[in-house]
């Protein structure tokens, strides 16, 4: 069941095919506002003289490693150019990239007098999204880029978090942990730019509001000097012993909270913790291996059906028990 997630892997083309569907220069995900198909293609990969090919300036990635472009560049003297590059047709006889900038400049760097292309017809919006999604899409993103590229795609196109997932092919829960890390303080989402503090334990900060305890605690985790685990260690004793830095006695946790998470550990069969209080705090669902994770996500999916009563969820529980 993990395995066959909606979208998990999918790459551009299915994003183009989208575009060609959808032929809109109002990019929502509303299928009942379309305005007439205004999208053309020129069928096919042809040869395209690379002194005509341009990048685009409003491409959301501005660096490129040199040292990947130059074993790209000879790879690509080898093995030619595998995956064509997407183009769109301007008016002065050039094409502006809308996907494949990297293969274009290492195949400048290897000498080539052409480049092998599919030739599009985009709107500026369309095109201004696909070359968002195609960084999205990318693994070797900062995961500040990739947030900020999140938000922007929302803000700008009326987007939610579940469209957004759709169309870049990653799940809610990631798109929703990625916003997250823009809500830390500006010295905390420097520390992750510059690759000295991990996704992973940024999200960890989140609930630290204090603006001197989340810049400390990041200090303290910087560089691996601390696991994911230790850190939310750290963040869990900072929200026991409150903002003044002096032990307290742990807060206590409402019979309200207490009961919450004596509910979920019967309906999920497995442990449940939960650290904080009613204000702010985070909940911990174990699971001990690959089967139970998945049964996990199958009670989740089931939770999504409104129809869905607590009497089926324990009564899945029974019918696959966790090892």
């Amino acid at each position: 069941m993990m395995s066959n997630k909606k979208g998990l892997g999918r790459g551009l083309e299915s994003l183009f095919a989208f575009y060609e569907d959808e032929g809109s220069e109002n990019i929502t995900s509303n299928s009942n506002n379309r305005p007439n198909r205004n999208v053309g293609e020129i069928k096919g990969v042809t040869e395209v003289d690379i002194n005509k090919v341009v990048p685009n300036p409003n491409q959301p990635r501005k660096n490129f490693d040199e040292e990947a472009l130059q074993d790209l560049s000879k790879s690509i003297k080898i093995h030619g150019v595998v995956q064509p590059l997407v183009l769109n047709k301007l008016d002065d006889d050039k094409y502006l990239i809308i996907a494949g900038e990297r293969r274009w400049r290492a195949s400048k760097l290897a000498g080539l007098a052409s480049v092998p292309a599919v030739i599009k017809e985009y709107t500026e919006k369309q095109i201004k999204e696909i070359s968002l999604i195609e960084n999205l899409q990318r693994e070797d993103l900062n995961p500040i880029e990739a947030a900020r590229a999140i938000k922007q795609l929302m803000e700008e196109y009326n987007l939610t978090q579940e469209t957004v997932s759709e169309r870049i092919g990653k799940s809610r829960s990631n798109i929703a942990n990625s916003l997250r890390l823009l809500t830390l303080y500006p010295e905390v989402v420097d520390m992750i730019e510059n690759g000295k503090l991990s996704a992973g334990h940024a999200r960890t900060l989140v609930v630290v509001e204090d603006t001197t305890e989340q810049i400390k605690l990041a200090k303290q985790a910087c560089d691996g000097k601390m696991s994911v685990r230790e850190l939310e260690k750290a963040v869990k004793n900072y929200l026991n012993r409150g903002t003044s830095g002096k032990s307290v006695k742990p807060q206590e946790q409402s019979l309200e909270l207490k009961e919450l998470i004596v509910e979920m550990q019967r309906v999920f069969a497995t442990k449940v913790s939960a650290i904080g209080n009613d204000n702010k705090g985070r909940i911990y669902i174990d699971y001990y291996s690959r089967d139970d994770l998945d049964r996990l996500s199958d009670m989740i999916e089931l939770l999504k059906k409104k129809e869905t009563t607590l009497a089926d969820l324990k009564n899945y529980n029974k019918r696959h028990p966790n090892d």
